[in-house]
């Protein structure tokens, strides 16, 4: 006889290679429209499913954990981050929770490199010149950036994407600072040729480009506030592809309005999907629908965790990419 199938609920819509091996994996309760829960229905779907597999866009407080079912043991998020849900909570009522950290980090750091050329050279302000029709010939001083060859990086948050930042970056001919908990090891630092900063203002004051890459957590909350953005020097230029509540995002709309910095290249927001509707005016703001994860490989590799999780769970092991409290 067959094992049977646990019971697993997916709150958006995954890519099809991923939903079909669920389909034959589990009892797979799939989103076909991919509209996101409404709380009634997460609430629902805890009430009944075995093994949740929410993304982002899913509150999963301490209140909604609450209204689970004795059923659900296991909350296998897909996507590295879980700020928006409460591990420790879950922790408490028996519920393991998993993510699926490392497919992303190529995928992020090319859309930050990205990023930092399309703000230095004002690619997206070039586009937008040209169906406008307001291109009418070369000429020597029209829509001039800045070279990104010879300038300092520094880097917020130096963990696996961070250094993959680093990479890319010294191959354009970057010099890299990086500010985090800790230095890296030495053969990193000598490999990247890293500068480590303790201070972060010292940083922070001291750099052409800045980019963030730490996770969002009470300690993060508004890391780039309004008084660290205005250390920056007025030709720099910040880039997230972290998380939107790292920064003070009126602050950094205020800065970039008044010039007092260059530039911004942002793929999240404070409160997204709401962007500040300063920033949506700004011709020195690039801003990007959270896609820095957004390639047809990285989604799929995502998927393939977040099976590997469940079944690991499923025959009585420890998940791979469990989240604990202690480690947030």
């Amino acid at each position: 006889m067959p094992a049977r199938k646990p019971k697993v609920i997916v709150t958006r819509k995954l890519p099809d290679p991923v939903e079909t091996r669920m389909r034959e994996l589990f009892d797979a309760e799939l989103n076909l429209s991919d509209e996101p829960m409404t709380r009634a229905r997460l609430e629902d779907a805890v009430g009944r499913a075995e093994v949740l597999a929410p993304t982002i866009t899913d509150k999963i407080d301490a209140e909604l954990i609450a209204k689970a079912g004795d059923k659900l043991k296991l909350i296998a998020n897909f996507g590295a981050g879980v700020d928006h849900i409460d591990v420790a909570a879950a922790t408490a009522r028996g519920i393991a929770v998993t993510n699926t950290p490392g497919v992303l980090t190529e995928d992020t750091a090319d859309l930050t490199m990205a990023l930092i050329m399309a703000v230095s050279r004002r690619i997206v302000e070039g586009v937008r010149a040209v169906e406008a029709g307001q291109f009418v010939g070369w000429t020597p001083t029209w829509m001039m950036g800045h070279r990104v060859t010879g300038k300092r990086l520094g880097i917020i948050g130096m963990g696996r994407i961070g250094q993959a930042v680093a990479r890319r970056a010294k191959a354009f001919g970057l010099q890299i600072h990086y500010h985090n908990r800790k230095p890296v090891s030495p053969r990193i630092a000598e490999e990247l040729e890293a500068t480590y900063w303790e201070s972060l203002d010292q940083m922070m004051a001291r750099m052409d480009i800045i980019t963030v890459h730490s996770p969002h957590t009470p300690a993060t909350y508004h890391l780039l506030s309004a008084r660290r953005l205005k250390l920056m020097q007025p030709h720099a230029i910040l880039i997230n592809t972290a998380r939107g509540e790292i920064i003070d995002e009126q602050a950094l709309a205020d800065l970039l309005e008044s010039r007092a910095i260059a530039g911004a290249g942002l793929d999240v927001f404070e409160f997204e999907p709401t962007i500040n509707p300063k920033l949506l005016k700004l011709p020195n703001a690039v801003l990007l629908p959270h896609m820095g994860s957004a390639t047809i490989e990285g989604r799929i590799d995502m998927g393939e965790k977040v099976i590997i999780n469940i079944r690991t769970w499923m025959d009585g092991h420890k998940p791979p990419d469990r989240v604990l409290p202690q480690m947030l």
